[in-house]
């Protein structure tokens, strides 16, 4: 009898289909988990693309989390969910996971109805305390029962909602277990007071074996001096990292721990889990993209990442030789400061997705990267304003929602002139809804004294970028796409637009058609496939959704059978103002057919844009489906 060949043993990761699986593992195949772990969230997001060094600086505290707390009936809420993929990995998502961020694939966050390991949704950052907490305080109310656990990055930490919840949590006293995952990054590098404090932390030792040791010494005292031993080790805790915020918030402070030594952090969670009657914090220390090369030497820690290749980390390239808009804007804008020194940038610890890293590298007194924290950004911005400089507030349109108190109370009433540029408008693809730049033409447009454009392509950006910079005295907005633009020649300096003055790009006749924003492509190549039919519309582009261009608008009202309006943009921004300026002068009294082109009442998940677009019916096929319907030919597929 021959002994049959040796074959390789079966990956621990081929055994887990859920975390509980995780349980039935030693410590020893937790550590060989954890490399599998790692190397299958590299492998896969080398094929989707995606959020990859955030996701490799928490692969041992997800198998820790998951190898002691008991999920879902434990909910364990991941901060912004940048980090999720190894999470979705163990929570039986393996078989879907280079599907991540595909059209009808895995989510790039957290989502609730994708997984019940995912018992609350994220996208935005600084979120997750709260969540916990309200989890906690349910159970406590007969809810759902088990530990809440949030796991929350430090970059995360310096948003003003992190803080709310915090105190809101000491104040209670319920038991909390919040994760500080410190790897010194969110985005980019970290900024402020906080972060310096975090590093003090953890440059001065592990204070968690001076804590124990401490603790242990005060039982082996007589009885009575044991009080003044404790006062004791009070005085030494504060003399060794100055005691804690934290712990002045009311939270038992552990830490720092080293993030990836399962040695470290298994007998951590085993005894928070076993005797945490309050409040806890769990400091971790980590590494943004731990474990691969290209991802831990880059300037990003390979926080967001095109398809690329493993061995080299080379990504795949665009194919596209047009600028960004966000490029654009960054060097428009830096041209503008070169001959202006009032003029100052503001962004949220954005400065490479919004192109101020350039603005920082040429002015860097000029240029504020104030963290995670929108709110403070724009009233930042307005004092900057009130004080005689000329700020532009550089946000996501996703973001620029969490500051809208400080841009109705702090800057539209003040009519400050703030300038916000608005990048990431419409819908933006694969991070899906909660990105999607959808309602700030509405939330802006209906504020007094606003002035709200949107480019139709690159070279017009240029232009809104130096209407901004002119207006002195009134709140500006622009907004502008991610991605490419279109490839039109550009002019070499902006020129500042009239204000409220539209412009007609082509005449026709019948029916016009007037679009917000860069959609104006789609709507020419509409116009072209319905000149085959004989139908030729006029093309507008608005510029301006605040103030309209009411002279525009009723001459096109006045000249054609029907009007339309397009905008990536939700029901109440641009074409209702549109519809409410013809109701006003009672122009469909006198029989105008009138359409507003919106995204539809719908959260659309994530897909390429291009498909999110064709699902909210607002590419070229659909205009010109649209034209024909609103003039009442059905005859789609004859040509004329």
């Amino acid at each position: 009898m021959t002994d049959r060949p040796d074959r390789p043993p079966t990956p621990l990761l081929d055994r887990v289909a859920a975390p509980a699986d995780l349980r039935a593992l030693s410590d020893r195949e937790l550590h060989q988990l954890a490399d599998e772990l790692r190397a299958e969230t590299i492998s896969a997001v080398s094929v989707t693309g995606g959020h990859l060094g955030a996701g490799l600086g928490v692969v041992e505290l997800t198998v820790a989390l998951h190898a002691v707390f008991d999920a879902p009936r434990d909910k364990i809420i991941w901060d912004v969910g940048h980090q999720c993929y190894p999470h979705k990995i163990l929570t039986g998502r393996r078989d879907r996971i280079r599907t991540l961020r595909m059209e009808g694939g895995l989510s790039g966050f957290t989502k609730r109805s994708e997984s019940a390991f995912d018992p609350f949704g994220a996208g935005h950052s600084s979120t997750s305390i709260s969540a916990a907490l309200g989890f906690a305080a349910a159970r406590d109310l007969g809810g759902d029962p088990g530990d809440a656990i949030a796991v929350i990055g430090d970059g995360a930490m310096s948003a003003g909602m992190a803080f709310e919840a915090l105190n809101n949590a000491g104040h209670m006293g319920t038991r909390l277990i919040v994760v500080l995952n410190d790897n010194e990054m969110s985005i980019a590098q970290p900024t402020g007071a906080l972060s310096s404090y975090l590093t003090r932390l953890y440059t001065r030792g592990p204070f968690q074996d001076l804590k124990a040791a401490a603790k242990g010494a005060v039982g082996l005292l007589p009885h009575p001096m044991q009080e003044g031993a404790r006062r004791a080790k009070e005085m030494l805790k504060g003399m060794t990292i100055g005691g804690t915020l934290f712990e002045e918030l009311g939270f038992s402070y552990v830490g720092p721990v080293d993030g990836h030594d399962l040695d470290q952090l298994l007998p951590l969670l085993r005894t928070v889990k076993a005797r945490a009657d309050g409040p806890v914090l769990i400091h971790a220390v980590t590494k943004k993209g731990k474990g691969y090369g290209p991802a831990e030497n880059a300037a990003d820690r390979g926080h967001a990442r095109a398809k690329f290749d493993v061995v080299t980390g080379e990504q795949a390239k665009a194919k596209s030789n047009a600028p960004s808009y966000t490029a654009v804007f960054a060097k428009s804008l830096l041209r503008l400061a070169e001959t202006d020194d009032r003029i100052v940038a503001i962004t949220a610890a954005m400065p490479d997705g919004t192109g101020l890293n350039l603005f920082a590298d040429r002015f860097p007194r000029r240029c504020f990267d104030v963290g995670i924290a929108e709110q403070h950004a724009v009233t930042f911005a307005a004092g900057l304003a009130a004080g005689g400089m000329r700020p532009f507030c550089a946000l996501y349109s996703t973001f620029l929602q969490r500051g809208y108190d400080q841009v109705v109370h702090d800057v539209a009433i003040q009519r400050l002139p703030v300038r916000f540029a608005i990048d990431r408008a419409g819908l933006v693809g694969a991070d899906g809804a909660t990105h999607a730049g959808a309602y700030d033409i509405a939330f802006l447009a209906n504020l007094p004294g606003f002035v709200v454009m949107a480019a139709a392509d690159e070279a017009e950006l240029v232009h809104m970028v130096a209407t901004a910079a002119a207006l002195d005295d009134r709140p500006s907005a622009f907004r502008f796409p991610r991605g490419e633009g279109t490839g039109v020649e550009m002019p070499d300096r902006g020129t500042p637009l009239e204000i409220g003055r539209g412009r007609i790009v082509a005449e026709g006749g019948r029916v016009a058609i007037l679009s917000f924003g860069t959609r104006l492509a789609e709507v020419m190549a509409a116009r072209e496939s319905l000149a085959s039919r004989g139908l030729v519309p006029t093309v507008a582009d608005a510029r301006f959704a605040k103030p309209l261009d009411q002279d525009l608008i009723l001459r096109l009202a006045r000249e054609h059978e029907a009007l339309i309006t397009i905008e990536e943009g939700a029901t109440g921004g641009f074409g209702s103002h549109v519809a409410q300026l013809l109701a006003d002068r009672g122009v469909f009294d006198r029989g105008l057919r009138f359409r507003s082109m919106v995204l539809p009442d719908t959260f659309i998940d994530h897909a390429s844009p291009e498909a999110m677009y064709r699902a909210a019916a607002m590419d070229a096929p659909q205009i010109e489906a649209k034209v024909l319907e609103v003039l009442g030919v059905a005859a789609l597929g004859r040509r004329a």
